[in-house]
């Protein structure tokens, strides 16, 4: 099933969900620097990547979700989907707290609460990459009907250059 939400061939929300899970990775980083230097500097970084981070994950939810609503009804892909999606709805709220917690204190300074809602999204990130991962690898979805080894670019007007099969062999 091709992705319904394309630019240039390609699959939009594939494209946009590496920038909230870099993000919020790199926040996550950035604070066990900073519980380890107390350095401000990591505390703030921080602070910066997660609002930046949940930006990127509304924007990339938008795609995600035209591409859901276009995976047939009562299949197992349709399941997976739509755990995929809460599961991210849930890591964006857990970064959303954390950075709320953050911006009520003095100079970014995240609360024993901050660092639980971050520590719990990045554990909850990974599960829903691995179930986008189970989407697409497995299940074909936001994959090219003519997805082939030897296909032609995604720019070019030619199709692939797999043949169907023969309904009367």
């Amino acid at each position: 099933m091709e992705s319904r939400a394309k630019a240039m061939g390609h699959g939009i929300h594939p494209m946009l969900i590496v920038f909230p899970l870099g993000l919020f990775a790199t926040s996550v980083i950035f604070d066990i620097l900073y519980l380890i230097t107390d350095r401000v500097g990591f505390q703030i970084s921080a602070a910066y990547t997660i609002g930046a981070g949940i930006i990127g994950g509304l924007v990339a939810a938008v795609f995600g979700l035209i591409d859901w609503l276009s995976i047939p009804g009562g299949t197992r892909a349709k399941r997976v989907g739509a755990v995929h999606g809460i599961g991210n709805v849930v890591v964006v709220l857990l970064f959303a707290g954390s950075w709320l917690l953050r911006a009520a204190a003095d100079n970014w300074d995240p609360n024993a609460l901050a660092l639980i809602c971050s520590f719990a999204g990045i554990v909850l990130v990974g599960m829903t990459s691995w179930l986008g991962g189970e989407l697409v690898e497995r299940l074909g979805i936001s994959v090219s009907d003519s997805a082939d080894v030897n296909a032609p670019s995604s720019l070019s007007r030619r199709g692939s250059a797999r043949q169907a099969p023969s309904r009367g062999a």
